[in-house]
């Protein structure tokens, strides 16, 4: 998930305001009643994905309004920048929702969630190490490059 950068002014002095809230939120709590068509906006992710994380069980309960459709809060827009960042991580799906499962189930699951967690974050300190041999790679190649200019033509 890519979370589009909302560049407004944040925590405006009128509380009737849509300029956001101090954490960041398009709508200050209270008024935080969004469409999927706004978190789609907001968030970057299709109406397709928002459903279906809602299906699979990635998303914790979301409300309907009396017509039926779908109604995200700001806790909602937190939990899906979460999402985000731990589907950046390269976590599998499967782990985000029993991570998901793992919340709802109560704070009895701490141990559990750090347990995942832990886990994850080793594996992207693994791709960040990667990462860095590769970048090496390429400032070493960059500098013979930046070199060759006034020596002779060479490989690779």
């Amino acid at each position: 998930m890519q979370v589009a950068k909302d560049t407004r002014q944040r925590g405006s002095a009128d509380p009737m305001s849509c300029e956001g809230d101090e954490q960041g939120h398009p709508r200050p709590l209270g008024q935080d009643r969004y469409t999927i068509s706004e978190v789609a906006e907001f968030t970057g992710l299709s109406a397709h994905t928002l459903r279906w994380y809602e299906r699979i069980g990635l998303m914790p309960h979301v409300d309907r309004s009396h017509t039926g459709q779908r109604r995200f809060t700001n806790r909602d827009l937190d939990w899906l920048a979460l999402v985000g960042k731990l589907r950046l991580t390269g976590m599998p799906v499967a782990d985000m929702v029993r991570y998901a499962e793992l919340v709802r189930a109560g704070d009895h699951t701490y141990p559990q969630r750090q347990a995942l967690l832990e886990a994850t974050r080793t594996d992207v300190l693994q791709r960040i190490a990667e990462l860095q041999d590769t970048l090496s790679v390429l400032d070493h190649k960059i500098s013979t490059y930046a070199g060759a200019r006034c020596a002779p033509e060479r490989t690779a």
